[in-house]
């Protein structure tokens, strides 16, 4: 299966080399954008898998192009970020960022972590049993065979990585994991420090399955240990 991956970054070098990176792998597909304007352009017009992009970027960076994708998107987005743009990375992951690579860049880890995003993609709920797709907790509504969570009847539009969290502790209603548990099971390596961004996407989780997302009913935090899912969402 080929996989078709747009590359948005206004510095051609680091286009060239992450297409350099990439080319490794038979089954990519490239395609390329220098700005959010003209990634939002190829979304439009091409049937995209996943997407690696840069944050500071002419006419329209990453964050803006991130709020607008997500209006209609749900692809994995991997952030390219410089270390000094702490502050940028976590508002991408709050509006949906899947992962991020610093620059800069490791041939390996953009791999690596281009993999385990596209296997996520594919294959959101392997690990589910076999004799059930359908999970509920209270209010909410999984079904892993159309990829569809609704809360009281309404669909919530879910990110690659919100819907793998969901899914992953509606299996295990009541149970806690730890971020690292949690990453690991999500991405299918470990962490390697990496878990920390796990809390970005439960906030965001909360956000939009939650009433009121400062006192969870559903997805609660257990101090010092980790997450669970409450089964019914007893306050």
């Amino acid at each position: 299966m080929a996989y078709d991956i747009l590359i948005c970054d206004d510095e051609k070098d680091i286009v060239n080399a992450l297409k350099i990176y990439l080319s490794q792998e038979n089954n990519y597909i490239l395609h390329v954008a220098y700005n959010g304007k003209e990634a939002l352009e190829i979304l439009k017009q091409e049937k995209i898998d996943l997407l690696l992009l840069d944050i500071m970027m002419p006419e329209m960076d990453g964050i803006e192009a991130m709020t607008k994708l997500r209006e209609q998107y749900n692809l994995p987005v991997i952030l390219l970020t410089a270390k000094s743009e702490d502050t940028d990375k976590i508002l991408g992951l709050n509006l949906g960022a899947d992962d991020y690579i610093t620059k800069p860049f490791n041939p390996m880890e953009v791999l690596a972590r281009v993999k385990s995003q596209l296997r996520r993609y594919t294959k959101l709920g392997s690990v589910a049993p076999v004799s059930s797709t359908q999970y509920q907790c209270g209010n909410i509504f999984l079904d892993n065979s159309e990829k569809i969570v609704t809360i009281d009847g309404e669909q919530v539009n879910l990110t690659p990585t919100e819907y793998a969290i969901l899914l992953f502790l509606m299996q295990s209603p009541n149970k806690v994991f730890s971020p690292s548990e949690i990453y690991t099971a999500i991405r299918g390596e470990l962490p390697y420090g990496a878990e920390g961004t796990i809390a970005v996407h439960i906030r965001h989780l909360r956000e939009k399955i939650e009433i009121n997302p400062a006192e969870p009913r559903y997805l609660k935090a257990v101090w010092g240990q980790g997450y669970k899912l409450e089964r019914g969402g007893s306050i």
